[in-house]
């Protein structure tokens, strides 16, 4: 078998400047380099130039319509490179359109999308985490847009990751997949959800499977397949195999709307695009990797 590439979301070119970030001058000197450019985002969302993101000279963005402060992403081959969000209510700068996240990862080349996964999820911690969870304080900026402090607690706050475990349960040559109501009508997926306090990777998976679907696994069975970074908001999935013991389902309405067991035959005509009544997510999603690797 060939190796499959990257999973969107997952490279990223970017010296991520960790030693400069507390140097207030350094910093300063950087926002003045002759290479320093600027990615430009509206509500979350980028602005491309082909399969790239859109670079702007740092300088032009002092005069456009934005809110916060920039954020630095890292430096690119030694260049400061920043994040940038314009007003909404502002009209766009010339030459530039903004294009759904998603649509964008499927578009962009795999090291834009890593750089993407981070700016996104830098902007969207900040648009989330303006008050101190501490105190209700506002909190005030730092490292340039790495970090958050109060000023009346002290406490610090640093950008969050959500870990969540997503899981093709396998029994034989069957896997079982689900989907819920907001889907497209063809569309069925692995299930997942967000793994909870003093659980590990295993133990999510397995209480996952059993409360969405009704169905018991061998948490020693738990193989990791890939991880990838999700930036809505700030995820980290976690894509795993797990045998199951139990067959039968019971599904809960609250999570699911449908869930059945799939052949691996059937899996691969997905892949292909020509089942005649069943889709897949796209090739950004890891829920597709996980069945690529058990389908192959």
């Amino acid at each position: 078998m060939n190796p499959l590439p990257p999973l969107a979301f997952c490279l990223s070119p970017l010296d991520r400047a960790e030693d400069i970030r507390r140097d207030a001058q350094a910093l300063a000197a950087l926002e003045k380099h002759n290479g320093a450019h600027a990615l430009l985002f509206l509500n979350g969302d980028p602005a491309l130039d082909g399969r790239a993101l859109l670079r702007r000279p740092f300088s032009e963005t002092a005069t456009m319509a934005r809110i916060n402060a920039p954020v630095l992403l890292g430096l690119e081959d030694g260049n400061p490179l920043y994040a940038v969000e314009l007003d909404p209510e502002a009209a766009l700068p010339g030459g530039v359109e903004i294009t759904d996240t998603r649509s964008a990862a499927m578009q962009l080349a795999i090291g834009e999308t890593g750089i993407l996964a981070q700016a996104r999820s830098l902007i969207e911690w900040r648009r989330r985490h303006r008050f101190c969870a501490n105190c209700g304080t506002p909190t005030l900026e730092l490292e340039a847009g790495r970090k958050r402090a109060c000023p009346s607690c002290a406490t610090e706050h640093f950008p969050r990751v959500d870990p969540v475990v997503i899981m093709l349960v396998v029994k034989d040559d069957w896997c079982l997949l689900g989907r819920q109501q907001p889907w497209p009508p063809r569309m069925w997926s692995a299930l997942a959800g967000f793994m909870e306090p003093g659980e590990t990777i295993a133990a999510a998976c397995a209480r996952e499977i059993w409360e969405e679907a009704g169905i018991r696994t061998d948490p020693d069975s738990t193989r990791v397949v890939a991880d990838q970074p999700w930036p809505f908001a700030s995820s980290l999935m976690i894509g795993l195999i797990i045998e199951a013991v139990s067959v039968g389902i019971t599904i809960d309405r609250h999570e699911l709307e449908e869930a059945r067991w799939f052949s691996r035959d059937e899996v691969r005509s997905m892949l292909a695009g020509t089942h005649p009544d069943f889709d897949l997510p796209p090739k950004i999603a890891i829920a597709r990797r996980l069945l690529e690797v058990w389908a192959a």
